[in-house]
């Protein structure tokens, strides 16, 4: 799994640039990582915001990992499409999505949706659209431990908004959804004792809505750097997302977590327009540009600095004018792969070294059918 080159293709000449590689074998690694961590698969909510991709969760499926996490309906869609069986939609439907959670929830009857609500605007609006619908939506009360993103604070304002969550005849009161982003201290002690400082209120929370007679609501908590951390938590789901592909940001910020890059960059250089410059065909169009340089870790080109992007070009410092040449293959691990899988089209499959298949990243778009 760690062997040299593990990312180079022996017949890179029928691959364009820019594409996006990904590895299997490293994937079922990290699959199986997340469910060594977390001991109990049941607990275990995967987000599908990385990948966007059936094979992905398929592979995921055929582990035994039947719940799930996303951003969109489309989303939504590809894991009604998977016959995932509990799917969680982390946005708030507002606006026409609120129509499209309802039709998703019709159109994959087999599926389990549920959302998310943080104000009581929401929770009628969805509460009237069931029962005009004649049906049941299920909700989690997102709540804002310290992001201050999304979501209502964990006090009585939350505890209320339970209440009237759980007396609507027309919902179901799931539990509560925490997501605490913000929580990346590279220190695994530091992040871990942040992470339960922050949890502190939501137990508190969950506490008070048990004191009212209140069914005990369940807790779908954390991403990617606190999964370690609630992981532990035998009455929780965990839930993350950049786990599956990885990237060279989480892969330096939190090296203890042992989850391996299976997605690569593969790119050319475009050219070579003055000494000890190196033009690549990564521009903004091809790799999430939100993150300061360096944007990407080149696995094969050391002694680089990235010093310009646009659309279409990636400019590089490069300290060796022997080596380079025009057209000559090279390969990266992004900084951040989330917003970096949703340029691409396919996923391309590798496999020994050799391209096996490509994978469609069906959920780019915010649409599908619904």
């Amino acid at each position: 799994m760690q062997k040299e080159n593990w990312y180079s293709l022996n017949q890179p000449e029928e691959v364009i640039s820019p594409s996006l590689l990904v590895y299997p074998d490293r994937i079922q690694h990290n699959i199986e990582l997340m469910i060594s961590m977390i001991g109990d698969v049941t607990r275990l909510r995967p987000h599908v915001k990385t990948y966007k991709n059936a094979d992905i969760i398929n592979m995921q499926m055929a582990r035994g990992i039947t719940k799930f996490k996303c951003a969109t309906i489309a989303e939504a869609e590809l894991l009604g499409d998977c016959n995932a069986p509990d799917v969680l939609l982390a946005m708030q439907p507002i606006g026409p999505n609120a129509k499209r959670f309802v039709e998703l929830m019709k159109k994959y009857p087999n599926s389990k949706f549920s959302t998310l609500v943080d104000n009581t605007k929401t929770l009628s609006i969805l509460g009237e659209l069931a029962k005009s619908n004649d049906i049941k939506i299920s909700l989690w009360v997102d709540i804002n431990n310290g992001m201050n993103r999304t979501g209502i604070i964990p006090d009585n304002d939350a505890s209320e908004l339970y209440s009237q969550l759980h007396q609507n005849l027309n919902l179901i009161a799931e539990g509560l959804h925490v997501y605490d982003g913000h929580l990346r201290n590279s220190n695994p002690v530091t992040r871990e004792n942040e992470c339960n400082s922050a949890f502190d209120a939501v137990l508190a929370l969950q506490k008070t809505i048990i004191n009212q007679n209140i069914p005990s609501p369940k807790i779908v908590a954390g991403g990617s750097p606190t999964f370690p951390f609630h992981s532990k938590r035998l009455n929780v789901e965990a839930s993350p997302g950049t786990t599956l592909l990885w990237d060279s940001g989480y892969g330096s910020q939190f090296p203890e977590m042992k989850f391996l890059p299976a997605a690569v960059l593969f790119t050319r250089i475009l050219s070579k327009p003055t000494t000890g410059i190196l033009c690549f065909d990564l521009g903004h169009k091809s790799i999430a540009p939100e993150m300061p340089f360096p944007r990407i870790e080149f696995l094969d080109l050391k002694h680089s600095k990235q010093i310009s992007q646009s659309e279409e070009h990636l400019v590089v410092e490069y300290d060796d004018l022997t080596i380079p040449e025009v057209g000559d293959v090279h390969y990266a691990i992004p900084k951040h792969i989330c917003p970096t899988v949703v340029k691409y089209d396919t996923l391309t499959v590798i496999k020994n070294n050799a391209v096996i298949d490509h994978w469609k990243v069906s959920a780019r778009t915010q649409k599908s059918t619904i």
